[in-house]
């Protein structure tokens, strides 16, 4: 591989870490032909890019992206490494990992970035996994918002009924 090509993947790399904030880095070592093709075509169905690449080439790509600090991917970036990009979903290649690792336990998680925050090891899968997107995250905290206005609400149309009722007795009373 020529200089030129190195700086090339280097450089689409930098671009993929800058402006995808979930991607995960894996081992695959060990795995056949066919149940490398079986991976590929698992992420291609649900939308996740898997590259194998240099681990020299990630490191420099991480250390050029701006504002994150990938140190600690460091001491994961051994033997074989790919990476999973994602452009909208932080958990869909933990689940992807999760789901293709009842058949095949070959492939582990070496490392993982989601929104800027790192989960290194393979003990990280159930944690990733479990996380919350931020779309989520909102959904859940207009929800409560909400909830008290609407239990006012409620109970203010369920009440209103029984105050009209005691005071047409009310008014009933004091005519008899």
């Amino acid at each position: 591989m020529t200089r030129e090509e190195k700086g090339a993947i280097i450089d689409d790399l930098s671009q993929k870490f800058q402006s995808i904030p979930y991607f995960y880095i894996t081992d695959a070592s060990g795995m056949s032909v066919a149940e490398t093709n079986d991976l590929r075509r698992l992420c291609f169905e649900r939308g996740i890019e898997y590259v194998v690449v240099k681990n020299t080439l990630i490191k420099k790509a991480l250390e050029t992206v701006e504002n994150a600090d990938y140190t600690s991917f460091d001491e994961v970036l051994k033997g074989f490494s790919g990476v999973m990009f994602h452009p909208e979903n932080g958990k869909a290649a933990a689940q992807l990992i999760k789901d293709f690792r009842k058949t095949n336990k070959k492939l582990q998680l070496k490392g993982a970035s989601v929104d800027y925050s790192l989960f290194v090891g393979a003990d990280q899968l159930d944690t990733l996994i479990n996380l919350k997107s931020r779309t989520e995250l909102i959904g859940d905290i207009i929800g409560l918002l909400q909830s008290p206005a609407k239990n006012v609400v409620s109970a203010l149309t369920s009440g209103g009924g029984k105050l009209a009722g005691i005071l047409k007795t009310l008014s009933e009373r004091e005519e008899n």
